[in-house]
């Protein structure tokens, strides 16, 4: 019997000593929280501290031009997002509207040691990663909390300018294990973090025949397969109804959900993020009266979900994080002060900008504890060693220097015009496993990894290590 313990969010964060994370969304350009009240609202702006992490932000005496976009007085860096996509417009803005607002913050209180963050952010549109990269490997110190669908794309380019990152996400299996990769929520290929497909078996008896609604992205595909994984770790049995949705919309949805009628699963799971295609889907299977429990991970954490259940549409939906939700603002401080952090300097609020600001939170403290030596070689150093890292209190304990990822988790429901929190019940807590399971190497990618889980892709001689 596999135990599981329950622990207080937050509870243990990067330790100062040592230094000093599949993915979506389908809102626009527009904060949707404009107007309304916030979770946060009437929180000051956090200076000393932000959750239970000492703020790396502040005044200092750094100096020195020590590497490709450092100077005297700045810091060079560049985020971003696939917000351009055509047929998902918006996508994953949430993460470049965060890094944006956390640059302003973090130079509002002096910078890094002094020095200002100057911030360039890309839009890879999905299909422009590649370029992406290489306009950031002309003028960037780093790349930092971006999230591209085809981050594979950019992978030789980065590794070719031999430019260390700190991702808000990665989707393939060169980028999720790529040297000189540092994440705040790491999402390894060699382990699954099944806790999501755990806590719905254990509390959704459906799931043990779970149907995977698959997108045409290739995005989705590939984090699909990697869920496939997570559930079969757990005991379900995974039911291949053979569809995949066209991103662009245009199915035929009433066919497709009778396809999954006489497939047969009892519960159904998606990677693909909310857009007017899932909502057909929704909406024919409400017609078909194929009425069965319906999860996703992270990217279906959106208003988007909520403002679409006017007429019940999202009922019932469950989610699974491994990060705090916004509702829980008031007993978590870190959570309360990104929001007031959003509020104070614009820009979607959403899951995924929780995701970016714990990985741009994970780089300003590497940056700090080099000081007037900031090189890429001295964020690798430190980077590496810190093996127990929360955001602050954002997210579950994840171990950055490994690579591995959480074994914590919660689920959400939406219920009318709002998400609650239905497992574990009480507020601030995640369920935790004894651990990630380790995953077959079919479930890899197709990649090969050194002895220090490295993907061999685009690996050369010269890329940075640790020193130590």
């Amino acid at each position: 019997m596999r135990h599981h313990r329950l622990v207080r969010a937050g509870a243990a964060a990067a330790s100062i000593l040592l230094l000093v994370p599949a993915c979506s969304s389908d809102r626009g350009g527009d904060d949707p929280n404009e107007g309304e009240e916030s979770a946060a609202a009437g929180t000051e702006l956090p200076t000393d501290t932000f959750g239970d992490l000492e703020s790396p932000c502040g005044e200092g005496d750094a100096s020195g031009a020590t590497d490709q976009g450092v100077t005297d007085d700045s810091i060079a860096i560049g985020y971003g997002d696939d917000k351009g996509f055509t047929a998902t417009p918006g996508l994953n803005q949430e993460m470049g509207d965060a890094m944006a607002a956390f640059i302003e913050w973090c130079n509002g209180l002096g910078g890094i040691n002094g020095r200002e963050i100057v911030g360039h952010r890309y839009d890879a549109a999905i299909f422009e990663s590649a370029q992406v990269q290489k306009e950031s490997c002309a003028q960037d110190f780093m790349m930092v909390g971006h999230g591209f669908g085809l981050d594979e794309n950019a992978e030789p380019e980065r590794i070719k300018c031999n430019m260390p990152t700190v991702p808000g996400f990665t989707i393939s299996a060169a980028a999720a294990m790529g040297p000189m990769h540092y994440q705040g929520l790491p999402g390894p290929v060699d382990e699954q973090n099944a806790t999501t497909a755990r806590l719905l078996m254990e509390n959704y008896p459906e799931f043990a025949n779970v149907g995977m609604v698959n997108s045409d992205s290739p995005a989705v595909d590939q984090g699909i397969a990697r869920y496939t994984g997570n559930w079969e770790s757990v005991g379900a049995e995974v039911t291949d109804c053979g569809v995949r949705l066209k991103s662009a919309g245009g199915d035929n949805y009433r066919a497709i959900v009778e396809k999954y009628k006489e497939c047969g699963p009892t519960a159904l799971f998606t990677f693909t993020p909310p857009s007017p295609p899932l909502y057909s889907f929704l909406e024919a299977a409400s017609v078909e009266e194929f009425d069965v429990p319906t999860a996703s991970e992270a990217t279906w954490y959106s208003e988007s979900i909520t403002s679409a259940n006017a007429n019940g549409l999202t009922e019932g939906i469950l989610v699974g994080l491994q990060f705090q939700p916004f509702e829980n603002a008031d007993v978590n401080k870190a959570v309360a002060d990104y929001l007031a952090i959003m509020d104070e300097f614009g820009g979607v609020k959403a899951l995924l900008g929780m995701q970016s600001a714990s990985s741009f939170l994970l780089w300003a403290q590497a940056a700090k504890a080099c000081g007037s030596e900031l090189t890429r070689q001295c964020m690798v150093d430190n980077l590496s060693t810190v093996t127990s890292w929360t955001g602050g209190g954002l997210h579950a304990e994840s171990n950055p220097a490994d690579n591995r990822t959480p074994y914590c988790g919660l689920l959400m429901e939406v219920k009318g015009d709002t998400f609650e929190q239905v497992v574990p019940a009480a507020k601030g807590e995640f369920d935790c496993s004894d651990g990630p399971r380790p995953a077959g190497k079919e479930e890899w990618g197709g990649i090969e990894l050194t002895e220090d889980r490295i993907a061999t892709k685009y690996l050369t001689d010269d890329v940075l290590t640790p020193s130590s």
